[in-house]
């Protein structure tokens, strides 16, 4: 499995009144990494990104440690579960070299922010995600 790795450096303002990280932040971290990812595979020109956007129709969490706000980053792993016509599925880990945090999934289409509608995904959008 090849593995997209982003550090993530955490924000005070992430932590709820318990001392930890808040669950729905967690989703921001998933969102985060997939952007920093696709920035390497969607078009630069902004007419051709709406073209080529991805949405997110499902998200799985499973939280699995309570993570402290601290100075040093966790990585957020994103790998490619499946892909193929419109569907992408992802899968994450939240973790540093000791815990894992949290395993996610997400169900994406491919989508066109100008027709408002779902979208084949293209053969270079396929060849880098095969990667």
């Amino acid at each position: 499995m090849n593995n997209y790795t982003y550090e993530l450096a955490l924000r005070w303002a992430d932590s709820d009144s318990y001392g930890h990280v808040n669950n729905a932040t967690f989703l921001i971290y998933l969102e985060e990494a997939r952007t920093r990812m696709f920035q390497d595979m969607l078009p630069t020109d902004e007419t051709e990104r709406r073209r080529h956007a991805f949405v997110v129709k499902q998200i799985l969490v499973d939280y699995q440690a309570p993570l402290v706000y601290r100075e040093e980053p966790v990585s957020v792993d994103v790998w490619v579960v499946g892909c193929r016509g419109a569907r992408l599925d992802l899968g994450y880990t939240i973790r540093d070299a000791e815990n894992t945090y949290a395993s996610a999934t997400t169900r994406l289409a491919a989508f066109n922010l100008e027709t408002n509608s779902v979208r084949r995904m293209t053969d270079s959008e396929l060849a880098f995600l095969s990667r």
